[in-house]
């Protein structure tokens, strides 16, 4: 278990606000609540219409599916038609964490979870919160990124605030996220695995466990295999611009977000931000910065592209979304 799995796990629910935010999502309702990667827009993941809500109000197309959060790898197998042994094998490895396994559904799965496809992404959130929730509702939850679709994911609840108000019904606050980005998303629906949306969990880590898989291209029409793939994604308010060697622009005020402190910005910019050169430091970090100088009032925002290695993969996908 890793450090961020084992802080989130640590955190310590209030049973209350458990029993609340449950009732609720058995009611049909929206509850927003954090995981250990971003929070969720929560909706059992059972109940069409309930599920319904999630698309009207974050303005989500029928053709991008949800993933459903479960507590444990047996709720999982039970929503799968087929658990697979390499599914067993990163269950036991990853969960809880931030992996996505997409599997051939069973029919209890309602279409407008899934955008119709045979399939559905499964994971167990590595978040006490998530999980006292999970426990408590007793019905499994789909839920997408708990902001406006296309917008910045949020990893605090004042972040769901700002995006959906008090449009949810409940927000459960569990405090700052922990991994920062979006699950990893990895799809076992073909004889070989193919990788759907990269994350904090690597290919070079899913590999060591379960041998070689491949990476999907772009989406063709239609329904999407996974969250995550659409070419504009993530980003803030602010036009963000993903640049090297401080290659800024000349008109407006912007911000700046580096790592490498040789990259001498050669314009007047109104705020430099140092960010952390590990890549789960950065992952920590990044939405909560991008959020913060959404509000700054500035003409753009640059960031310096990270490096092109696998630990930073998932990072490198969200602001290359971001900047489209």
């Amino acid at each position: 278990m890793n450090q961020h799995t084992q802080e989130s796990l640590n955190a310590r629910p209030d049973p209350e606000k458990i029993r609340q935010a449950a009732a609720l999502i058995r009611e049909g309702k929206l509850v927003a609540f954090p995981t250990e990667t971003v929070y969720g827009l929560g909706a059992n993941a059972l109940d069409a219409g309930a599920v319904q809500k999630i698309f009207r109000l974050k303005g989500r197309p029928a053709t991008s599916p949800l993933i459903v959060h479960v507590g444990s790898r047996e709720a999982a197998d039970a929503l799968a038609k087929n658990w697979r042994d390499d599914a067993e094998q990163l269950a036991r490895r990853f969960w809880p964490g931030p992996l996505t396994l997409v599997l051939p559904k069973r029919e209890l799965i309602p279409d407008v979870v899934t955008a119709a496809l045979p399939t559905v992404g499964l994971r167990v959130p590595a978040n006490a919160f998530a999980l006292a929730l999970l426990a408590e509702a007793g019905v499994p939850i789909a839920a997408p990124s708990a902001n406006r679709f296309t917008e910045l994911s949020p990893t605090t609840a004042a972040h769901v605030r700002r995006s959906l108000g008090d449009a949810v019904d409940f927000i459960l606050d569990g405090g700052p996220t922990r991994v920062g980005i979006e699950s990893t998303v990895l799809s076992l629906a073909t004889p070989v695995p193919v990788l759907l949306r990269p994350g904090m969990i690597s290919v070079e880590q899913i590999e060591a466990v379960i041998g070689k898989i491949e990476i999907a291209g772009a989406p063709a029409e239609g329904a999407h295999p996974s969250p995550g793939m659409h070419a504009q994604h993530y980003r803030p308010k602010t036009l963000l611009l993903l640049v090297k060697d401080a290659d800024l622009p000349t008109w407006g005020r912007g911000a700046y977000l580096f790592m490498n402190r040789s990259a001498v910005a050669r314009h007047r910019i109104g705020e430099s931000i140092e960010m952390p050169s590990e890549a789960d430091q950065y992952a920590t970090t990044l939405y909560d910065t991008l959020h913060r100088l959404d509000e700054g009032g500035f003409d753009w925002i640059a960031v310096e592209q990270p490096p092109e290695t696998p630990e930073w993969a998932g990072i490198l996908d969200r602001l290359r979304r971001a900047s489209q």
